[in-house]
């Protein structure tokens, strides 16, 4: 009998709020903004790329100009978690994706956090906010972004992200050190795009100029044996996004996916969904598919949603709460 990862105690720790709105909302958003479809319906979730992929969220995005369709997308968010058997998510946002709200962080984490809070009140999970960056932006643009959030002082924002094409912008590490020390000085946790369209130096760059508590991706850190043990030796998460490195064409197959060989290796691996809505994909889904591809058990379903609670940016008394529950699982 298959396992009901459906039911398993977990978190979600790499998921992109831009990517989990789907064809339905971006219908009626669109007539409600009087704005043409990039593409037939049918044909709006077919990408050409990572280039096309990103120009698509930007579209997207650009449909939210009410604070009240913000935030009933993130009470959608949440409800989504909660259909996954996720307890917490640290979602990710882009505000350069979000036209109307770019230059109003504030007034965008704020309609966030009503959704969200709205959410929790319902008994829906918990979730904190990764505000990131996007690759191609300056350091006086980044050093801008972290302090809106200090002086903002959300506790719905728990993390600075950065993410984007990493072929696209080149080397981020030095450009954006500062401002992800300021973050760290903030006590922001820092969580980074890497390894993915960039090899594993782009991890390296990730941990040695940003600081990276968890790197989104990471998979081609398999390719370099030392980073891989210096993976394992500083205990750095990996949010892995299997189905979506396939669909980007990283990988051909999930066969040769290197998520197991980075979970035997003694990094700690997790499960993610990047973008669910415009992949059509969700959590137990990927815990499945890697489950009979890779011959995982019980246990080895545990040690996964185990590494996603830590690897999340919840508080301590929440963690140990979830993995008491994935433990019993």
């Amino acid at each position: 009998m298959p396992l009901d990862f459906r039911a398993l105690p977990k978190a979600e720790v790499h998921v992109h709020l831009e990517g989990c709105i789907d064809v339905d909302q971006m219908v009626s958003l669109a007539e409600k903004a009087g704005e043409d479809l990039p593409r037939p319906r049918e044909q709006l979730l077919q990408f050409k790329g990572l280039a096309d992929f990103l120009a698509f969220l930007d579209w997207t995005c650009g449909l939210f100009r009410e604070a009240d369709d913000v935030a009933a997308l993130a009470y959608a968010f949440s409800r989504r978690m909660a259909a996954a058997g996720a307890l917490y998510a640290d979602v990710i946002v882009n505000p350069t994706h979000w036209a109307h709200w770019r230059r109003d962080v504030p007034g965008f984490v704020a309609a966030l956090d009503r959704g969200f809070r709205d959410a929790e009140r319902d008994g829906l999970p918990e979730v904190g906010l990764c505000v990131s960056l996007l690759r191609q932006q300056t350091s006086d643009e980044a050093l801008e972004l972290v302090d809106i959030l200090t002086a903002l002082r959300s506790p719905r924002v728990v993390a600075l992200s950065v993410d984007g094409d990493e072929t696209a912008a080149g080397r981020t590490g030095p450009r954006f050190c500062e401002a992800f020390r300021r973050a760290g000085a903030a006590g922001l946790k820092r969580t980074v795009h890497a390894g993915e369209s960039s090899g594993p130096e782009g991890v390296r760059d990730a941990l040695e100029w940003l600081g990276a508590d968890r790197i989104d991706h990471g998979v081609r850190a398999v390719e370099d044996p030392d980073l891989v043990k210096l993976l394992v030796d500083r205990r750095i998460p990996l949010g892995i996004c299997p189905s979506s490195n396939l669909t980007l064409g990283l990988y051909r197959s999930l066969s040769e996916h290197p998520i197991e060989l980075l979970r035997r290796a003694g990094v700690p691996v997790s499960v993610n969904t990047d973008d669910p809505a415009l992949l059509r994909v969700d959590l137990p889904g990927e815990y499945g598919r890697c489950a009979e591809t890779f011959g995982w058990n019980a246990e080895i379903g545990r040690e996964i949603a185990a590494n996603s609670i830590r690897a999340s940016f919840a508080n301590s008394d929440a963690k140990a709460s979830m993995l008491a529950k994935a433990a019993a699982w």
